[in-house]
């Protein structure tokens, strides 16, 4: 089981350990006291008339989450389980059912299920609220205590109930746990187009990429036309490795900036010399699950156009969190700086615009399930400058492109719209034969 939202989206950037510095405990002489005193005041009531004894380590725990926690959705107390989630999140697997989950209001919301795995298989989706795990109501627990109940010895069963919008009834599900290992990148060939899925930003992710494009050559016996780079439903990670996926397509010019506080306070990303996709088209499908590091990649080829983003809205998050140790196995995951694209786009709330809008209309509910992204979290930072998405997203005439119901793509061999149409696009260049060899359906 991952863990996002205070947390998976928080690793942009993270992972660098950083010493709790001296000079910011100096600023504390400063600060008035009489809201320490408050504090204190506050503690002290608790210990001595609260209904129940309660240890010191427990509330001092919980003042610091309070405090981070008012920040942004993304600062947060890391303790012992949120370091074995980083672990699983950058390098290693767990016995488990593959979902990338956030607390919203005391209920568990899933962020997306990955693929291939039993959650995947269980048809449980983006944006469902987990009620029950084995029978047992979790409303109300903490978010650890949920994932514990999830992760188990992979052959192990176990039931879900389910909250889905739009859905009336409750919806129950049946696993058994596996062996989640991550594999950040898989590719395939369709037709003579080159498939790339990046579904997150572990340790390897860039070189999983330059081995993809390197497999897709070897394969063909020769290059592509082009490439689809999916990053629908990746909720980002590591920051050196959305550099280094948009280094593999790019020969120069800058990737990314960070800006902190301060005006001085910029770091700039540059691409190296030499473009291993060796200037063939790419194009980039993005959806609402496309977060933080994902942004990165597609905002860098979006804006040197080096690639046609196509899909839906991305997440919007563009702020970049830092560890700050505190102890051996505890630290402050800290928002430190907000990212931006090259041409000094923050996609801070708004998101990635496709340069192509393609709806989802193979699934069957894609209307009727509602869609969250940062800018729907609560003390979200605010984008300087404000987009009315409402009314870029705003179309009250049907394409006729995007007609089609969810039956007649199915009896046509249609299961993933989307990547139907971005591989369409790219086998144009070889004419009507590849484009049929592209979009053939898979045999399962």
């Amino acid at each position: 089981m991952s863990r996002p939202s205070t947390s998976t989206f928080a690793l942009l950037g993270a992972l660098v350990l950083v010493p709790l510095a001296t000079s910011a405990m100096a600023a504390v002489d400063s600060t008035n006291y009489r809201e320490f005193e408050q504090f204190l005041d506050v503690y002290n009531r608790v210990k001595a008339d609260y209904v129940d004894k309660v240890d010191d380590k427990t509330l001092i725990k919980g003042a610091i989450q309070g405090m981070l926690a008012s920040l942004d959705p993304h600062s947060s107390y890391v303790d012992a389980l949120d370091y074995d989630n980083l672990r699983i999140m950058t390098e290693g697997n767990y016995g488990g059912l593959g979902l990338t989950v956030s607390m919203e209001d005391g209920a568990v919301k899933v962020i997306a299920p990955q693929e291939d795995t039993p959650a995947a298989r269980a048809g449980v989706k983006s944006g469902d609220y987990i009620t029950h795990v084995d029978g047992k109501l979790i409303y109300g627990e903490t978010l650890d205590e949920a994932i514990g109940l999830m992760r188990g010895k992979p052959g192990t069963k176990v039931a879900m109930t389910l909250v889905r919008p739009g859905n009336p009834k409750p919806i129950d599900v049946a696993m058994v746990r596996e062996v989640i290992v991550q594999k950040p990148v898989k590719w395939e060939v369709k037709g003579d187009v080159g498939y790339i899925n990046i579904n997150t930003f572990s340790e390897a992710t860039g070189a999983d990429t330059r081995d993809a494009i390197r497999g897709i050559d070897r394969a063909l016996g020769h290059k592509p036309l082009g490439y689809v780079v999916d990053l629908r439903d990746n909720g980002g990670g590591l920051l050196t490795q959305a550099i280094a996926v948009s280094d593999a397509f790019l020969d120069h010019g800058e990737i990314v900036s960070q800006r902190g506080r301060e005006k001085t306070d910029i770091e700039r990303y540059y691409a190296k010399p030499g473009d291993d996709a060796k200037g063939l088209p790419v194009v980039v499908l993005t959806n609402a699950g496309t977060a933080s590091a994902s942004e990165i990649v597609a905002g860098a080829l979006q804006d040197h156009h080096r690639g046609l983003v196509m899909g839906e809205r991305s997440f919007g998050k563009g702020s970049v969190q830092t560890l700050l140790q505190l102890g051996p196995q505890t630290a402050l995951r800290l928002t430190t700086a907000r990212y931006f694209t090259p041409s000094g786009r923050s996609v801070q709330e708004g998101g990635i615009e496709p340069d192509i809008r393609v709806p989802q209309i193979s699934d069957p509910d894609y209307k009727a399930r509602p869609v969250f992204r940062e800018a729907d979290l609560r003390r979200h930072l605010i984008n300087e400058v404000k987009a009315d998405n409402a009314v870029l997203e705003e179309d009250a005439k049907t394409d006729p492109r995007y007609a089609q119901t969810p039956e007649q793509l199915k009896k046509a061999g249609i299961d993933d719209f989307q990547l139907y149409y971005a591989l369409k696009t790219v086998a144009r260049l070889g004419g009507p034969t590849q484009v049929a060899a592209a979009t053939r359906p898979s045999v399962k």
